[in-house]
């Protein structure tokens, strides 16, 4: 349950920085088409869509739609298939720790730079959705990972 609640969240702030990202890109081209200078649209359509993509980068790992090489695991059944989605699960955790470890060390060195149009904006607004990104990543793994060993205890059982 938790696990859905936080897909959903993560998923509508995904979505939500698409909208902005897309409202920020017509306002540029409306303006440059009436001749008026807003130099603050192309950072906001720019760190908008960095947010997008690692909401919807962890949703997507979440649901399994993200990029992968499946021709193996398609021909495995059985425990053997099941000990691969559980290797890859676990290489993917590993991956997903460094990257909240190392995101949490990049906002806390650019969390005080400003934005060039907007400097009232910290940088760390941005910088910090890659900790999330890590963060949620993990959690929905750890989640995989549970699933699947239920399911691996099930086939021994059913043997």
């Amino acid at each position: 349950m938790f696990i859905k609640y936080l897909e959903r969240v993560q998923l509508g702030i995904g979505v939500l920085c698409l909208c902005i990202f897309f409202v920020a890109i017509l306002i540029q081209v409306a303006t440059r088409f009436l001749g008026i200078s807003v130099v603050w649209t192309g950072e906001v359509a720019n760190y908008s869509f960095i947010w997008a993509v690692f909401m919807g980068a962890a949703v997507m790992l979440n649901r399994r739609e993200h990029f992968k090489f499946d021709l193996l695991l398609k021909k495995l059944k059985g425990k053997v298939r099941s000990s691969l989605t559980l290797l890859n699960d676990l290489i993917l955790l590993a991956f997903s720790i460094g990257i909240l470890n190392y995101g949490i060390l990049a906002v806390q060195n650019f969390w005080n730079y400003n934005w060039t149009s907007l400097s009232e904006m910290k940088m760390g607004y941005v910088w910090i959705s890659i900790p999330i990104m890590g963060g949620t990543m993990a959690i929905y793994l750890i989640a995989h990972i549970i699933h699947n060993l239920r399911n691996f205890n099930r086939e021994e059982a059913a043997e």
